[in-house]
């Protein structure tokens, strides 16, 4: 495929997904009592809000990226009241939860779509890499809409994997507060805050991300096909 034409699904896929991820987000919290991203506009499925509040993350780092490695990374966020968040500590671990959630609706959504196409024969099996679990089985449009889907499952996977690493920043560590009683719960919420602690978190969730998604999506494969 033509690398501008990749370029542009990867793109699609990647902000549809934050964008996904992070209304789930700002829905939970709505539905929590937390108004902030609402207000803010995340509470929604148009990604402009969400590129307004991370351009880097949502489009300088996923073009920088494409260019230099060919396949996209990026990141999105949810505003949310700190103070709703402690006195409500499982509404604000469910809030954590959503996103990975919505992630994981759309791996099953891409996996039901995948199988009805190789059952009527639009797609076939492809080469299991990144950009090709399937590939058109004639024409261009197949060929792309194959492409598309491959990188929703599996993208989808790897942010679902990812976020749910129990380490801060990412959301994980948050969703340790549903296995905690109250003031458990409020005291993980004020430890996790700590700066130099997120950077601990990333760098551990970036060097177990390799040793995690191999298998996780070698699973998931196996159960797809």
């Amino acid at each position: 495929m033509d690398q501008l034409a990749l370029g542009l699904i990867w793109y699609a896929v990647l902000l549809f997904s934050l964008t996904l991820h992070e209304a789930a987000h700002a829905w939970v919290a709505r539905r929590g009592g937390d108004l902030t991203a609402y207000l803010g506009g995340q509470a929604s499925l148009d990604p402009m809000p969400h590129i307004r509040r991370e351009p880097w993350g949502t489009v300088l780092m996923p073009l920088l990226s494409f260019a230099l490695w060919g396949w996209m990374i990026g990141w999105a966020s949810t505003p949310y009241d700190p103070r709703w968040a402690y006195a409500h500590p499982r509404r604000a671990a469910l809030m954590s939860v959503a996103g990975p959630a919505a992630n994981l609706l759309l791996v099953l959504a891409a996996a039901v779509a995948i199988r009805a196409g190789l059952a009527w024969q639009v797609f076939e099996p492809g080469f299991a890499s990144f950009t090709q679990l399937v590939v058109g089985g004639g024409s261009p449009f197949a060929g792309a809409v194959a492409v598309f889907l491959s990188i929703l499952f599996t993208l989808n996977l790897l942010l679902f994997v990812f976020n749910l690493i129990p380490v801060p920043p990412l959301d994980g560590g948050a969703a340790i507060g549903l296995l905690l009683p109250a003031p458990a719960a409020r005291r993980v919420q004020v430890l996790l805050r700590r700066p130099q602690l997120s950077l601990l978190g990333i760098v551990i969730a970036w060097f177990a991300i390799g040793r995690l998604f191999a298998p996780i999506h070698g699973m998931a494969l196996r159960l797809l096909f």
